[in-house]
């Protein structure tokens, strides 16, 4: 990777890549793109306003920049999905196919997020493998099954080399919550810091696999900077830090805050949500085939989430 066009660049994970990328690539060549522009993001590099809907447009930034690579981010995360999910499918499915048309034609490396919502209730629940059934039962699960099968059908048809990741939820200090089931793990640590206490809406005793995002962005990375004749999965690989309930992290946190307290009101749209994904998943491919490794368990994390959100909250 040389020159870098990614959408979506003020989401979850795009406003954190974008400034990683630019710091190993070089300013000038990591184009950030989003449907809105906000102040003074043109002072940080080069930033294009662009509807990931809009395929002549996609296509045309991508051209006019010159890039070799695009990092497909633009999403509609799966709470929300769920309350829109036409918008879901048109944003999620043709802004994919749109970015992958732009890859084929300009011959461009490619990286889409899966996510643990392509698994479903009958998924096992443990351990669960890198291939197994996929039959999730909401919008953005079903968003992310056809993504992983059209990222195949990409590279098997046309041979674009396209490369994935199936994150679970992902904890970072950065950006605010975007509608994803397990945001709980991010508002936690803002209000066990601001409130000294936090209502969750899931449910105790729930596993949820979960990663720091310095591990989520090191991964994105080393999978695109991976030799491609190793690489047999290529699209969608199960990558975890952690596999954590709600008390999990209560816990961590009392031991940086000891009077901190925790309550529960289930939200049942969001906790049907996450009754549907694993327990936990198994990372091998990604070790086997690119080294994956993390370097933040719950207890690291913990603490760095603390004081990071301190120096933010005024």
């Amino acid at each position: 990777m040389k020159k870098i066009l990614v959408t979506g660049a003020l989401g979850q994970i795009g406003s954190e890549l974008t400034g990683k990328l630019r710091g190993i690539y070089g300013v000038d060549n990591i184009i950030g793109t989003d449907i809105r522009k906000v102040d003074g993001i043109e002072d940080d590099g080069p930033f294009e306003v662009m509807d990931v809907t809009d395929a002549e447009r996609l296509f045309d930034v991508a051209k006019k920049n010159e890039v070799d690579t695009i990092m497909h981010l633009a999403a509609l995360l799966s709470a929300k999905a769920e309350a829109f999910p036409s918008v879901a499918w048109d944003i999620n499915m043709g802004g994919l196919i749109h970015a992958l048309e732009a890859a084929k034609e300009l011959d461009l490396k490619f990286f889409t997020p899966s996510s643990i919502g392509a698994f479903g209730p009958s998924t096992p629940r443990d351990n669960t493998p890198q291939d197994t059934l996929q039959r999730p039962t909401t919008m953005y699960g079903v968003n992310k099954v056809a993504g992983e099968l059209l990222c195949d059908y990409y590279y098997n048809r046309f041979g674009v080399d396209t490369r994935g990741l199936r994150f679970p939820g992902l904890i970072s200090y950065v950006a605010p919550p975007g509608g994803g089931t397990t945001d709980y793990a991010v508002e936690i640590y803002y209000e066990a810091v601001s409130k000294n206490g936090y209502e969750s809406y899931i449910a105790k005793g729930t596993y949820l696999d979960m990663m720091y995002m310095p591990d989520a962005l090191n991964a994105i990375v080393q999978l695109m900077e991976a030799n491609p004749d190793k690489l047999k999965t290529r699209n969608a690989f199960n990558v975890s830090a952690m596999s954590a309930q709600p008390e999990d992290f209560a816990k961590a946190i009392q031991k940086q805050i000891p009077d901190f307290k925790m309550t529960y009101k289930v939200d049942p749209i969001r906790q049907k949500i996450a009754d549907s994904w694993p327990n936990s998943i198994n990372t091998t491919a990604a070790v086997e085939e690119w080294g994956f490794k993390v370097e933040y368990d719950i207890d690291r994390m913990t603490a760095d989430m603390l004081e990071k959100i301190r120096q933010k909250l005024p």
